[in-house]
């Protein structure tokens, strides 16, 4: 990550194997989305670099964007590049396909097809890796006789080969413990695979692909696909909560500064317990610099989330308590994070939504985090067990976690002293007063305006402006007018819409509802017969989806319930760079999809994008339906 920031782009551009070795050792570490962007920096500079498109094919699978994926190795293949690397990426895929699979017959056709592959690499190269995939694949279809010949064959080659003084002996080690598994000799697969792991240390990546095709041969063989969590293990993901140091003006105590240390030692002791490799948490005086700090001194990589720009978070959420050093311990931490994300430019004024996008934000990124590296996700808070903190306390961030299906740790307050219980109802009395409307959108007391986080659409109609004058009256009847009655099925789960000629703005109430609608709209513009209305065949759309905190407000002009914020203006920014007839999101819908588990459509990561009137290059994702047949 240092190196990749600190680059020299002009340096990077004189030779594409500077990309090939940051991009494979970056995808050996588990994180794909950073490698597909040092990878497709790279491939701006060299189109036709082999490597570079092997390497870019193999980030897109890590990533779960498996047809792309097979896309990009399949169009190599082609190319005639037969090669092992290629052939056993593009049998990955497959291979991938064949687990997202619903029906047998569709997992069978996509195994038989990773095997063929697999074997061909073999055959072709006699390689080892090639080699123990095409036995692996040879077992899961049935063919147990093949399978057993090869990887006997492997592990015979494997054991003959000395490995080179200085070379990495990871994938020598992992493939003759496959080998022993595919044979069913599940004592020495144990003693190769804690090689494996020995040598491969933090190499979460190449440890989570042994890992899945262990899990594989293990199903088939009717034993328990845990077993090689005792060799092949992957840390697991933290998602953190927990109260501020108190305020010298709270009337009821509940995080106290002389129980730091306390707090402090309970944290430790948890996270020694789960183990993580991976965090993530806001940064704000109290408990979230304490978990960070626990998190770094066990060598684990932190993401901070704020909830907004770091003067104003700073002066909010961390330096307010005279005397203390809550300012310098938020610089080391902030300084030594692998990645520090801010949710909004600016703090909206009504309410604490800032704050809840913040923990709703944490949970989306941790939930990807943990899917990439196929790891178990554990939410962790310091917390008085008490509601009624605000919209983005810690009670709020422990009711998200358990909508969406997981039960947190709790460092409990009042264990280390702090008598909560005894103060709850004048505490909640307390924060309701000054938090009106925790529950939904938050208001303020003048009546009508509040805020609330909501998931906002905007398209943009490609070819609108070369409509002659005839087809403009038929553009509103039938194109908008088509778009018209998609939007009334929606009812009162639209909160807002306009149009102005041909561009489409929508506010939804959750990011569930808009994801399914782009993707319905999208698919109404590519498939209607615009010839046959009297419109130019090619109409398409774009679209672009954002999630985030907005201002609600009864409009004085229109006189109808109305959004805006820098949340909008984000929005915007994306439609113009979105290829006609796709739909593309932020980085926050995508994260606000997953951590509320939303359904029907997919979000693959597009790469680091150049945003429309300088706004800048952030994060993109590629909205796609769940496929529910995969195809090629």
């Amino acid at each position: 990550m240092s190196i990749w920031r600190a680059r020299d782009p002009a340096i990077f551009a004189r030779d594409p194997a500077i990309y090939r070795r940051l991009g494979d050792r970056v995808l050996a570490q588990g994180e794909p989305l950073l490698a597909y962007d040092v990878i497709g920096e790279g491939l701006g500079h060299w189109h036709n670099d082999m490597r570079l498109r092997q390497l870019q094919g193999l980030a897109l699978a890590r990533s779960g964007a498996t047809e792309r994926a097979n896309a990009v190795l399949q169009k190599l293949h082609a190319e005639g590049q037969t090669d092992e690397e290629t052939l056993g990426m593009l049998g990955r895929t497959f291979k991938d396909l064949a687990a997202a699979a619903p029906i047998s017959d569709q997992r069978t056709k996509f195994l038989r097809k990773a095997a063929e592959i697999y074997n061909e690499a073999y055959r072709t190269s006699g390689g080892d890796w090639s080699g123990i995939n095409a036995a692996t694949m040879s077992l899961l279809i049935g063919e147990k006789d093949r399978a057993l010949e090869i990887a006997n064959r492997v592990r015979e080659e494997c054991r003959k080969k000395k490995p080179e003084s200085g070379t990495d002996s990871y994938w020598r080690y992992a493939v003759l413990g496959e080998a022993a598994l595919v044979c069913r000799d599940l004592g020495q697969a144990g003693e190769w695979y804690a090689r494996a792991a020995a040598e491969g240390k933090n190499r979460f990546g190449h440890i989570n692909s042994s890992r899945r095709n262990a899990r594989l041969i293990l199903e088939n063989w009717g034993e328990d696909p845990n077993w090689i969590e005792s060799y092949l293990r992957v840390p697991r993901v933290v998602v953190f909560a927990g109260h501020m140091i108190d305020r010298s003006d709270r009337a009821t105590p509940r995080f106290p500064p002389e129980i730091e240390d306390a707090i402090a030692e309970q944290i430790r002791r948890r996270i020694d317990r789960l183990n993580p490799g991976f965090g993530f948490a806001s940064a704000a005086c109290g408990s979230d610099i304490l978990f960070l700090e626990a998190m770094l001194d066990r060598g684990a990589e932190n993401t901070i989330v704020l909830p907004f720009n770091t003067e104003e978070f700073v002066r909010e959420s961390v330096d307010f308590i005279p005397s203390a050093n809550w300012r310098e311990r938020f610089d080391r931490v902030m300084a030594r994070a692998t990645r520090v994300i801010t949710a909004s430019n600016q703090r909206l004024e009504i309410g604490g939504v800032s704050y809840e996008f913040c923990n709703e934000l944490l949970l989306g990124l941790a939930t990807i985090r943990a899917r990439q590296l196929d790891t178990e996700l554990i939410p962790l808070a310091v917390w008085n067990r008490i509601g009624g903190d605000g919209p983005g306390g810690a009670a709020s961030a422990v009711e998200l976690w358990r909508a969406a299906g997981h039960e947190p740790e709790i460092v409990d307050l009042e264990m280390a002293g702090v008598p909560a219980a005894r103060h709850a109802e004048a505490e909640r009395r307390r924060v309701g007063a000054e938090n009106l409307g925790n529950e939904g959108p938050c208001h303020s007391k003048e009546s009508g305006f509040g805020s609330r986080i909501v998931a906002i659409l905007f398209a943009d109609a490609v070819g609108f402006s070369n409509l002659s004058e005839p087809e403009v009256p038929r553009f509103m009847r039938h194109f908008l007018g088509g778009i018209a009655q998609l939007c009334d099925k929606l009812n009162d789960r639209l909160l807002a819409k306009n149009t102005w000629g041909d561009g489409l703005y929508l506010v939804f109430s959750d990011v569930d509802l808009a994801g399914n609608f782009a993707l319905e709209l999208s698919h109404f513009v590519a498939t209607a017969n615009w010839a046959a209305k009297g419109l130019p065949a090619g109409l398409s759309l774009r679209i672009a989806l954002h999630a985030g905190p907005v201002y609600e407000f009864d409009d004085p002009i229109t006189r109808s319930r109305s959004y805006t914020g820098t949340h909008v203006s984000r929005a915007a920014r994306i439609e113009p760079v979105t290829p006609p007839g796709q739909v593309y999101a932020s980085e926050a819908f995508a994260a606000l999809a997953a951590a509320h588990r939303a359904s029907g459509f997919v979000c693959d990561y597009v790469g680091q994008t150049p945003m429309a009137k300088g706004y800048g290059t952030l994060p993109t994702y590629h909205v796609q339906p769940k496929s529910a047949s995969p195809h090629l």
